[in-house]
């Protein structure tokens, strides 16, 4: 009877292998590994980008990159790390990873979840496009104003970055919507809000941050294209308008971006250590409380990033206090941390290897962040490359090293097969011995005066040594990351079968075969604790053998309704595409263009929102 169940589920839940299925899939694990191994493209890509310039910089009065080139370089590699890697890169973590650990069948909005990616990745193209014509951005990753109006740089590069970043901001909020609703009602009976694992709660949290945090910078791009399209005054002083209002609007996304990064990173380490520790984690209240403060106080903060503009003395007292403040729930979050490892077992896999890279990186960006909150300093040091090594601290340090522990962590559960260790280890000395050396010494060259953003200097300032340490640390770190990258390659085929859990894990995904069928779970599971896997074995649930998943209440996650699923449908991706049509009518100004795309989209709105004959089945 079972094998028929499990027949009639796969029968419902299987995407086709040819091509229509394959561009239809709503599978929330498909999507979730597309993110994944698009997200880490990019961040190849970028990584290439800051080789190029590290190269640059390995000697005074070098000329292997041109001033235009090098700002192309510097524009792009900011933009894809932040914009085109880190979140959807996380946020393919969350897309395989949240129905799994709380018990559900998929997210709550299949095909708006296909729909981000498909926006993604043509974000991603449209963006590095602009190298194939020789018009890449040269603004920055923060295309401050007055330097990105026509005037300053009248060809196509800010228009790919303003457009391509709005192309983003549609897939990431879509994503964070559907997290949201997925995470309040598909918990499995019996996961309350207080028996969450802590990196569904990251997720959550970051999600918040997302719908908050990005309308700021869709208004300022808007803004900004229409200065450079319309003639609009918005940034343009000349006309009353005001360049500090880019600043304002930009940090007022840029900073709860950088927490929009680092939750879900820190959630990957407490999913981590406490497996790798052999107990749960230490406060886990306390873990939550700080998790929602730290999203709270990431808005109050922005104006940190702007302590050299002549803002009045009273407004700098009441932003360097905030952010100093925000350091208190991050180190509560350490302090767990390390109480968790401290009472526990160790056990030093790769994945925990990488946490504790973690735990002494996040350090150092923490406590020089603080000094930045320290307004007297932050003067000082803005805008050199003390503040270089500063973010790369917490952005690389906080975020890529969790992201390598997660990588290893849920690898074998994807593919049903482990990592080699011996070259998991050999990755994580060369990356972190290649990290530290390519950006502890940018702390020093920084207080020696070295400005940001420079793609040469003079001989004989202090710098020629230092800056000649930190290129060849970074091949160092390049190369660790390919051992990461034949690690995976090699193990998918030849490694040792994973089996269901091969960790001892304590979430819901560990109950699911390796890597898991179709439907998730035959028997949606009833939880009783925070460790379900821990703390009782995972017997009872809810029986279905439809193509749906079930609704629970928002607290307590009591057991209401039976979900329809919607299945596989190529609207997602031609919705996709009709949008992507308007946005390069925008860029060349042509006004048929765009409306074409938009007829196109009313016409696939309508086909994806039209009901299927499934939705009418019993």
């Amino acid at each position: 009877m079972a094998v028929l169940v499990e027949d009639k589920l796969l029968h419902l839940w299987e995407t086709p292998k040819n091509l229509k299925g394959q561009l239809g899939t709503v599978d929330h694990k498909e999507i979730g590994i597309r993110y994944l191994f698009t997200a880490f493209g990019l961040f190849l890509a970028g990584g290439i980008e800051a080789l190029l310039m590290r190269t640059q910089l390995i000697q005074p009065e070098n000329t292997f990159l041109s001033p235009t080139t090098f700002n192309q370089l510097f524009s792009m590699h900011g933009t894809t790390m932040i914009f085109l890697m880190a979140t959807p890169l996380l946020f393919g973590f969350g897309n395989y990873l949240i129905p799994l650990m709380i018990g559900s069948r998929d997210m709550a909005f299949p095909r708006l979840n296909a729909f981000g990616y498909w926006m993604f990745l043509i974000a991603s193209i449209f963006m590095y496009s602009s190298f194939a014509i020789g018009q890449a951005p040269q603004g920055g990753w923060f295309a401050y104003t007055p330097l990105t109006e026509t005037k300053y740089l009248p060809d196509l590069g800010i228009d790919f970055w303003v457009l391509g970043v709005m192309l983003q901001t549609i897939s990431t909020t879509a994503g964070a919507i559907n997290f949201i609703v997925t995470i309040f009602k598909l918990r499995a009976p019996g996961m309350s809000i207080d028996r969450m694992p802590l990196f569904v709660w990251n997720i959550l949290v970051t999600s918040f941050a997302v719908v908050f945090g990005y309308p700021p910078l869709t208004a300022a791009n808007i803004m900004l294209e229409a200065d450079r399209l319309f003639g609009t005054a918005f940034f343009n002083t000349a006309k009353g308008g005001s360049t500090l209002l880019w600043q304002h609007l930009f940090w007022l996304f840029g900073h709860p971006d950088v927490y929009i990064i680092f939750l879900p990173a820190v959630g990957i380490v407490s999913s981590v250590l406490p497996v790798f520790s052999r107990r749960p984690i230490v406060g886990y209240s306390w873990v939550v409380w700080a998790t929602v403060t730290t999203g709270i106080l990431a808005f109050g903060v922005w104006v940190h990033h702007m302590f050299a503009t002549g803002l009045p003395v009273l407004s700098l007292s009441f932003f360097g206090a905030a952010s100093t403040l925000i350091a208190v729930p991050a180190a509560v979050q350490y302090v767990a941390w390390i109480a968790t490892v401290w009472r526990g077992k160790p056990w030093f896999s790769t994945a925990f290897m990488f946490c504790l890279g973690f735990l002494s990186l996040f350090v150092i960006g923490g406590v020089t962040g603080v000094m930045f909150a320290m307004v007297p300093f932050d003067q000082q040091t803005t805008d050199t490359y003390f503040v270089v090594a500063h973010f790369h601290y917490v952005l690389f340090g906080g975020a890529m090293f969790p992201i390598f522990a997660g990588l290893y962590f849920w690898i074998p559960k994807m593919t049903g097969r482990l990592m080699n260790e011996k070259l998991g280890h050999l990755s994580f000395w060369l990356i972190f011995a290649g990290f530290n050396i390519t950006f502890f010494p940018m702390h020093i060259v920084g207080l020696l005066g070295m400005p940001r953003r420079v793609y040469t200097y003079q001989p004989g300032l202090g710098w020629d040594t230092l800056n000649l340490v930190e290129t060849l640390g970074s091949y160092i770190l390049a190369l660790g990351i390919l051992v990461t990258i034949v690690n995976f390659f090699w193990s998918k085929s030849h490694g040792e079968e994973a089996g269901p859990d091969p960790w001892h894990g304590e979430s819901l995904e560990w109950a699911t075969e390796s890597p898991p069928e179709p439907y998730n779970f035959r028997i949606i599971p009833a939880v009783q604790s925070r460790n379900p896997l821990w703390d009782q074995p995972v017997l009872g649930g809810i029986y279905n053998e439809r193509h749906e998943t079930l609704d629970t209440s928002l607290l307590d996650a009591d057991a209401q309704h039976r979900l329809k699923m919607p299945h596989d449908t190529m609207w997602p991706l031609a919705t996709a595409l009709c949008i992507g049509t308007i946005f390069i009518g925008l860029l060349l100004q042509h006004i048929i263009l765009c409306w074409f795309g938009g007829l196109l989209l009313v016409v696939s709105l309508n086909g994806w929102l039209w009901p299927t004959p499934e939705f009418f089945e019993e």
